[in-house]
């Protein structure tokens, strides 16, 4: 295990610019910044038809660069394009239906957890990873207190690997890899500037390679 996959990681969340050109160049210099485990690609307000071509030109730059790319929204779409997985951010039932379907031939994972009880109801599940907040939760500079500690706990019980929504400010990825959550998820810390975006991922390896506590397994 090398010692990035031994901390906290990176997983991105595209910013919401639905022409697939522009996206994809955007995505591209981010994806030159640094270590990134996966890309989230969610389909904000896109009809089906133009989230077919935003994944036909992103899905393909992401895993050029041995990156997964995880499609929130249309699962067909998914498929075709042949995504590496499902974000699900619907509730139990898809989520529960989207494992059966497709698991283990694609990743699938997800869930808006907002308390112990409902993370452990989608962790029964079995999925390749729980969500902690929403992908557009970062609102505010700082990651939300509740999926900190929800994560702590999660981390400390369970072997299921935990993804946070971090804030807007780059730096609150330290406290979400503190909490021991194996990923942190960025989208304005990244893209608010989309010109800084390879510059903002390589800041935020920076800061998890120097703070990030690393997994004792």
């Amino acid at each position: 295990m090398s010692d990035i996959e031994n901390r906290c990681r990176i997983v991105l969340v595209a910013p919401d610019i639905s022409d697939p050109v522009i996206a994809g160049e955007i995505m591209g210099n981010a994806l030159r910044g640094g270590d990134v485990a996966s890309v989230i690609l969610p389909q904000y307000g896109m009809d089906d038809s133009g989230f077919q071509k935003y994944l036909e030109t992103l899905v393909p730059i992401i895993q050029k660069v041995n990156v997964a790319a995880l499609v929130a929204g249309d699962s067909r779409a998914a498929v075709r394009v042949k995504a590496d997985g499902l974000h699900i951010a619907d509730g139990m039932d898809v989520f529960e239906e989207a494992i059966g379907r497709f698991s283990p031939d694609m990743m699938v994972g997800g869930g808006r957890a907002k308390d112990r009880h409902s993370a452990l109801q989608i962790g029964e599940m079995r999925p390749d990873y729980i969500f902690f907040g929403k992908l557009e939760g970062d609102i505010k500079d700082e990651a939300h207190p509740k999926n900190i500690a929800l994560a702590e706990w999660w981390a400390s019980l369970v072997e299921i690997p935990c993804v946070v929504m971090a804030g807007q400010a780059i730096g609150s990825i330290v406290d979400v890899a503190e909490s021991g959550a194996e990923f942190v998820a960025l989208r304005l810390a990244v893209f608010a500037e989309p010109d800084q975006a390879a510059q903002m991922v390589a800041e935020a390896n920076a800061l998890l390679d120097e703070k990030a506590p690393r997994f004792g397994r």
